[in-house]
């Protein structure tokens, strides 16, 4: 158990109670990270960050404020209170915001089996620009690639929340990661593309000099790239960006939005939103994997839920303040940091697949775009609107035939996520697992 935080989350609630709050809950932060950049051969920079975090909100008669600081002195943990309290008692009045009650909160979770965090020795700074550089290597050993930028990291964190209603839980977290990304050609003929991957434990890590060919491989096929024709086409969002679909519609039933009133999904629960046979689900206690948590931001314990069933819309996504003004319970979704007080967030996200592979779906869709990369974003957050920059392939009589860039594509989200096919090629160790996703109709705007 990280005894040091669990002092300090206790010596900020006993703070608060004697500045006068009602209640309280507060977080306790450590963690260090190491990163290494590689560019032309030589190590462009080197990082290593070392910190500790409190956190601290207070609630007096339905107000609340949050305080933070990165000095844990005795002298800090009594003043941040102090003026904790001060300024609640100037905030507006919420009647929603509060701890959960008692019977509400997390009293057991299986830490061990969720496995968040690496037991191996911490890598050394040499041993990640091993990775770097094994990564850099890969890529420019690919003829046609002008230039490369690899990169290597690591990073531990432990977290501790207690608050004033008997709530008291930890967890750490471990990542590994290696990256690069590829460029070949120059002026305004140059093209990149990338390639990365991240683990919970080092020990599933790809190998980096995978990582790096794999970079070069996207960004020579990228050579050449032109606008493509205009007009209205199916596009295949391929998987490295098709979360980007599924993250619209998670942000449209946010109880945040919801209670706002500003969300194309505002009159959607129980409707039919996906089609039909299409579930999403979200799972926070999958072992291994970034997004899981046994406990949410307020205490809550944190189970499986669907959130769209066959199609249909089952629920909005949660915490106790959302959940208060919508007179619904919390769905344990509460994300937070050391300086804001809780609101809604959702963990590990799963996308049932299809029964189609990507190339199926190539073939199917006949003419039209594959979309490997996404720029800019105009989303209007009440109609559903969708407008995004976007570069790929075009496909011609069900086969990639050229690389295409600088191309806009249009649609309104509730008739593309209706009208989605998904393929069964998500990769298992993501926290958001997502097929490739072929829509029907799109306009594209390009040459």
């Amino acid at each position: 158990m990280p005894e040091m935080l669990q002092r300090l989350t206790q010596a900020l609630l006993d703070a608060a109670r004697k500045a006068g709050a009602e209640s309280a809950d507060a977080m306790a932060l450590d963690g260090s990270a190491t990163s290494i950049d590689i560019r032309g051969g030589a190590l462009e920079q080197a990082e290593r960050s070392e910190a500790v975090e409190i956190g601290l909100r207070v609630l007096i008669a339905g107000r609340q404020a949050c305080v933070s600081a990165s000095d844990t002195s005795l002298a800090t943990i009594a003043a941040l209170a102090e003026r904790a309290v001060a300024m609640a008692r100037e905030a507006p009045e919420d009647p929603t915001a509060g701890l959960a009650d008692p019977s509400q909160i997390a009293r057991t979770w299986d830490l061990a089996g969720l496995e968040l965090a690496d037991p191996a020795e911490e890598p050394s700074a040499a041993a990640l620009e091993r990775d770097a550089r094994a990564a850099e290597s890969a890529a420019m050993a690919a003829k046609g690639i002008t230039q490369v930028q690899a990169s290597a990291g690591y990073s531990a964190r432990r977290v501790y929340l207690a608050a004033s209603n008997g709530f008291s839980g930890h967890y750490a977290r471990t990542s590994r990661s290696v990256s690069a990304v590829a460029f070949t050609g120059s002026g305004t003929g140059m093209e990149r593309d990338f390639a990365g991957e991240g683990r919970v434990f080092q020990a599933d890590l790809p190998d980096a000099g995978g990582i790096g060919a794999l970079a070069a491989e996207r960004a020579l096929a990228r050579a050449g790239a032109v606008k493509p024709k205009t007009g209205h086409f199916p596009v295949l969002f391929d998987e490295r960006i098709a979360a980007s679909l599924v993250g619209h519609l998670l942000s449209a039933v946010n109880g945040t939005s919801i209670a706002r009133g500003a969300s194309w999904l505002l009159d959607a629960l129980g409707s039919q939103v996906l089609p039909k046979g299409m579930s999403i689900l979200e799972d926070p206690l999958r072992p291994r994997i970034s997004g899981s948590r046994p406990f949410d931001g307020e205490g809550l314990p944190t189970a499986r839920r669907m959130i769209v069933r066959d199609g249909v819309l089952m629920g909005w996504t949660l915490d106790l303040a959302t959940g208060r003004k919508l007179g619904m319970a919390s769905t344990a979704n509460a994300a937070r940091g050391t300086s804001s007080p809780p609101s809604p967030a959702t963990s590990n996200i799963d996308l049932a697949p299809g029964a189609y592979s990507r190339d199926d779906l190539i073939a199917r869709m006949g003419t039209g775009l594959l979309v490997t990369s996404l720029i800019g974003s105009t989303i209007n957050p009440t109609t559903g609107d969708y407008s995004r920059g976007a570069s790929g392939f075009w496909v011609e009589g069900g086969e990639v035939t050229f690389p295409v860039n600088e191309c806009t594509i249009a649609g309104n989200l509730r008739d593309m996520l209706r009208s989605m096919i998904a393929a069964n090629d998500a990769r298992p160790h993501l926290s958001t697992r997502v097929p490739s996703l072929l829509v029907e109709g799109l306009t594209l705007a390009g040459a």
